[in-house]
């Protein structure tokens, strides 16, 4: 089969052919990829920020936001078969720890990760668990929805966390209205009645941001923190959603923040900088975020299956995917970048 293989950190990664993954396990499930979504970490990941952390072995299959068909299964699954749509919640993992028994299965203490620590969905076929598998609704293509997979769940698990404490009243600044932006965006208006202030550097893409649910559009331009105060007469908002968490925005997105607010840290590869006597004399919280739980992804796709929550997506086929990853890094993709396998077909 073909697969999106990276074999050196600092270089980009190449196609090629390498053998087809097999059900081994009773509880492995293969499938079909639909569509793979490029997310910034890719880019991360060939930059080497994820090497200490994952300890990948190179060279190794990238892609961790999947959705395809059911290929092949191991003898002990039975609640889904050759030929259901899915989509792949990102890890999978083991079922059995307590975090897992609890619902926190993002905390598994045996969990793999594909497309990150072992081997991904940019490719033919992946192998995954069956705890990972959400069947998709009836109608629902996988490469529309595959980016849902990190990128929306991740908004969604944010914004989830943020819901109690986005009571009628209060702000939330959502920086960046990126590929995790534009979902976290239409999941606030979608679960909460808070005024959505959505900041970006791209003209273009604020313009978007009104159809998804914003209520305010700030352009990033150096002046940005002082309009955000104006526009919150000069207390700041209660919730801070940094889908961006690099090049200032980490600062601008502290800055920004209401006394004992929360600034949630999503995006990431810059560096939070605060003197602690600022956390303690205004009780404001930084708040970390990773991707959600299975059970968070369920609820997306209810959300997707509803029309509350959509993805704006752009294809390339899976030998393209060095041209996707200069779009994403050189800012001319708007949404999420989607490869598609040739083999991608219901």
């Amino acid at each position: 089969m073909k697969a999106v293989r990276l074999h050196r950190y600092e270089e980009r990664p190449v196609v090629e052919g390498v053998g087809e993954p097999e059900a081994r396990r009773p509880y492995d499930v293969i499938v079909r990829v639909g569509g793979a979504g490029l997310c910034r970490t890719d880019l991360h990941i060939i930059e080497g920020q994820w090497a200490a952390k994952s300890n990948v072995a190179l060279p190794y299959i990238m892609g961790h936001e999947n959705a395809g068909w059911i290929h092949a299964v191991g003898p002990a699954v039975e609640h889904v078969r050759a030929g259901d749509a899915v989509i792949l919640h990102p890890l999978a993992t083991c079922g059995f720890c307590r975090a897992c028994r609890a619902g926190d299965d993002v905390h598994c203490e045996a969990s793999a990760f594909p497309g990150i620590d072992s081997d991904g969905g940019m490719a033919d076929l992946v192998r995954t668990s069956a705890r990972s598998v959400v069947k998709l609704t009836p109608g629902i293509e996988p490469a529309a929805v595959a980016a849902l997979a990190d990128a929306g769940l991740t908004a969604y698990h944010a914004v989830k966390k943020a819901v109690p404490l986005l009571y009628p009243g209060s702000t939330c600044v959502v920086m960046g209205a990126g590929g995790l932006g534009h979902i976290g965006i239409q999941c606030l208006r979608a679960m909460t009645a808070t005024r959505i202030v959505v900041l970006d550097p791209n003209e273009e893409a604020l313009t978007l941001t009104a159809d998804w649910g914003a209520d305010e559009m700030v352009l990033v331009d150096g002046k940005h923190v002082d309009r955000v105060l104006e526009l919150t007469d000069g207390k700041g908002a209660e919730v801070v959603l940094d889908f961006v968490g690099e090049r200032g925005a980490e600062r601008d997105s502290w800055a920004m923040t209401h006394r004992a607010g929360s600034d949630f840290v999503i995006g990431y590869g810059g560096t939070v900088d605060i003197p602690t006597i600022d956390v303690i004399s205004t009780e404001r919280n930084v708040v970390g975020n990773l991707v959600g739980s299975y059970n968070d992804l369920v609820e997306l796709m209810a959300l997707n299956a509803a029309g509350r929550v959509t993805m704006l997506t752009q294809t390339y086929p899976l030998d393209a995917v060095n041209d996707a990853m200069d779009d994403l890094d050189a800012g001319r993709l708007r949404g999420r970048g989607i490869l598609v396998p040739t083999t991608a077909a219901s």
